[in-house]
């Protein structure tokens, strides 16, 4: 059974019209309606097989959840730079915040000092959802040991009107306040962000249980 016939045995019609209006960007005739937990069932099942190494080798995929499977099954792969080819191609077909967001490869945190510098390509990158993957993987593997101050300009400097990138910025900026309080909180003071960014990062800072309520009332001062 192939990749595709695994997901039409789990399709669900009431599962796809509610992930379309999640991700109303991309056409609901591309959305086949099967939940995560079956489509990581059918990577387990695939992960190493001849199926899966040609299945990866083929792009443009139809699919929706054929990406997310493709996404799932590069984040297992072992060795770091088979597995930098293989995101690095993947990325310029990747085409929603779901499939930008849903994978991280277990591999990038025994080798960051080998990730940060393509993290840094990748936030630079013109292709919305290659900046927004590229500012999601510093979000989750340097805000915390690793962390250099610099990394938040990394960001902060990003320019683009597209709502998915502006809102990882902004999910980002509201993490890095759970995180790195002192260091992140003078982009708030000075106002260095875009206005809408500026806000949004309050609005989810202040949501955020990981954030204190001293540094929570503090912040909304500056809405």
């Amino acid at each position: 059974m192939s990749i595709y016939e695994r997901l039409l045995s789990y399709r669900d019609e009431k599962y796809k019209n509610f992930q379309s209006k999640l991700i109303p960007n991309i056409d609901k005739k591309t959305i086949i309606g099967v939940k995560t937990p079956q489509m990581r069932k059918i990577v387990k099942e695939v992960y190493g097989t001849k199926e899966s190494t040609i299945f990866l080798q083929t792009l443009p995929h139809q699919y929706y959840e054929e990406n997310l499977i493709h996404f799932f099954l590069i984040s297992k792969i072992k060795d770091f730079d088979e597995c930098i080819r293989e995101v690095e191609r993947f990325l310029p077909y990747i085409d929603c915040w779901t499939v930008c967001d849903q994978a991280t490869p277990l591999v990038f945190k025994k080798n960051h000092d080998k990730l940060l510098p393509l993290i840094k390509k990748w936030i630079n990158s013109n292709h919305v959802y290659t900046a927004r993957f590229g500012i999601r993987m510093l979000m989750n593997e340097f805000l915390n040991d690793d962390f250099k101050g610099e990394y938040l300009e990394w960001v902060a400097s990003k320019n683009g009107d597209d709502y998915y990138l502006k809102m990882m910025v902004a999910w980002f900026f509201a993490t890095a306040l759970a995180k790195q309080y002192n260091a992140t909180i003078k982009y708030i003071e000075n106002r260095c962000l875009d206005p809408w960014i500026h806000k949004k990062t309050i609005q989810k800072a202040v949501e955020s249980y990981r954030v204190s309520y001293e540094h929570k009332e503090y912040l909304k001062k500056f809405r």
